[in-house]
């Protein structure tokens, strides 16, 4: 028989646990059916709650259930890297424990793929449930991305994917420790099947990710897979350069014409401010891909396993 390994990172997601299995093998008819076994990971992310003893509970009932946790909170990114090493499957699938990542849908996906897709992916249609400035800024980045990015990213896209073990073996040669999963996906290519559906809710708890760690997770993307924003810092400082020679010239030329003084200290400060700011904001641009870069060269695993079965 063949093998779906199901990846689920948690943290904090004790509530969960129980509720992502039950619905999981709602699945099982359908893959014995196709002879595919299933062997699901949950990849413990540093959680404080009783995330591990939930899944200790189900390992006594099923040995088909395995468990990564981490010496502390290392990040989603790390988790779902962590889950993709140890996934022993022929096919492999990422998904969401708190259910936004619908199982139900593993059937048709898995159909796909025998197609002769390399990886089936899923995006949300709607952002129903979801604050409006939290999808605004979500599809702004999106947007951008694509302007900015030879990557495809797609828009609405959930790391909610089914893959074939060579998809899975070309995204683990990819060791950066910067990593943002959804600009590697699109990097290491394969043929891929977008599948559509419907916003859903989660079941139970509270998301884990606000507005500032969604805002820090796009610089991520924005830096590791673009580098648009140097050259932007390139061009406005030349752009600068050019104003201020013209500047010169021009009070160069009114002097000798008309001998006034040069005068105004209001502006000449709103002038400095302005491209003080401008100086520090190409600076900070600068000190992101430098930052990146020294975290590159340390060489620091992704992660750290406290322990796993």
């Amino acid at each position: 028989m063949s093998l779906l390994s199901v990846i689920v990172p948690c943290y904090n997601e004790e509530e969960n646990i129980a509720l992502f299995y039950a619905e999981l093998m709602k699945t099982q008819p359908f893959f014995k059916e196709k002879e595919v076994d299933l062997e699901l990971l949950y990849v413990d992310d540093g959680s404080a709650d009783r995330t591990v003893s939930e899944v200790k509970k189900l390992r006594e009932k099923d040995d088909r259930v395995h468990l990564v946790s981490f010496s502390r909170n290392f990040g989603k990114e790390a988790a779902m890297f962590a889950g993709l090493e140890c996934a022993k499957g022929d096919y492999v699938v990422m998904m969401d424990v708190d259910l936004q990542d619908p199982p139900a849908l593993l059937p048709e996906m898995f159909a796909h793929l025998q197609e002769g897709y390399d990886s089936v992916a899923t995006r949300r249609v709607s952002r129903k449930g979801e604050p409006p400035v939290r999808s605004f800024f979500a599809r702004a980045f999106y947007r951008l991305m694509k302007k900015i990015s030879k990557t495809e990213i797609m828009d609405g896209a959930r790391d909610y994917r089914l893959m074939t073990r060579q998809m899975v073996d070309a995204i683990l040669s990819m060791r950066e420790y910067n990593r943002f999963t959804k600009g590697i996906f699109g990097w290491v290519g394969f043929r891929t099947k977008w599948m559509e559906y419907e916003n859903v809710e989660r079941v139970k708890g509270e998301t884990k990710w606000n507005f500032w760690k969604l805002f820090l997770y796009s610089l991520d993307g924005i830096t590791a897979f673009s580098t648009m924003p140097l050259m932007l810092a390139s061009i406005v400082g030349v752009f600068f350069c050019v104003i201020a020679f013209l500047m010169i010239i021009f009070i160069i030329v009114r002097k000798m014409i008309f001998g006034d003084p040069v005068s105004g200290w209001p502006s000449l400060v709103c002038i400095i401010l302005m491209t003080s700011g401008v100086q520090f904001f190409c600076t900070g641009i600068l000190g992101q891909y430098l930052a990146k870069t020294y975290m590159e060269v340390k060489k620091r695993p992704i992660y750290l396993v406290r322990e796993k079965f």
